[in-house]
C-alpha cells in the first residue's frame, strides 16, 4: 500500500511546472518532452504527486507507471531507430518520482557515455534536427495511445 503522499510540495519543480514540454497529462502521471541539448528525443515519466521513492506507490499505481515507461520507450524504439534507448530514475537532484527515457544514438554528443558524462564529440546539429522532426508524429501517436487513461 503506498503511503500518503501530498499531492505537491512548495518549491519542487515538478509540482511547480510540468518540467519540460507536456505530451501526455493523466490523472496520474505525465509525459514530457524535456530541453535537453543534443537529445532531443529526452522524455521523462513524471508521477503527478509529490513521491521520491518508486516503492511508495501502490503495485497498481508501480503498474501504470512502468506500463507507461514501457509504451515510451517502444515508441521511441520503432519510430527512432535508436542504438538504445536509456531508462533511469535516480532523483537525486529532483526527488520527484520521474523516469527518463532518452533515445540514444551513436552519433549523439556523449554515446554510449550516461547522457550526464562529459560530452565526447560536438553536438551533431543535423541530426539532431532530422530527429526532432520526427518527434511530432510520435507524440501525437503516444497521446492517442494515452487518450483512454487521461
Amino acid at each position: 500500500m503506498a503511503a500518503a503522499a501530498p499531492v505537491a510540495v512548495a518549491g519542487c519543480p515538478l509540482c511547480d511546472a510540468d518540467g519540460g514540454t507536456l505530451v501526455v497529462r493523466t490523472p496520474r502521471w505525465r509525459l514530457i518532452r524535456a530541453d535537453e541539448e543534443g537529445f532531443p528525443a529526452f522524455y521523462r515519466v513524471v508521477w503527478n504527486a509529490h513521491v521520491a521513492e518508486f516503492s511508495q506507490l501502490g503495485a497498481a499505481e508501480r503498474a501504470e507507471c512502468m506500463e507507461a515507461v514501457a509504451e515510451v520507450e517502444g515508441a521511441l524504439l520503432r519510430q527512432l531507430q535508436p542504438a538504445k534507448v536509456n531508462l533511469a530514475a535516480l532523483g537525486n537532484m529532483v526527488p520527484h518520482l520521474h523516469w527518463h527515457v532518452i533515445a540514444r544514438f551513436g552519433w549523439d554528443s556523449r554515446y554510449p557515455s550516461p547522457v550526464w558524462a562529459p560530452q565526447a564529440r560536438p553536438v551533431d546539429a543535423a541530426r539532431v534536427a532530422e530527429i526532432a522532426a520526427l518527434l511530432p508524429a510520435l507524440e501525437a501517436g503516444l497521446a492517442a495511445r494515452f487518450r483512454h487513461t487521461a
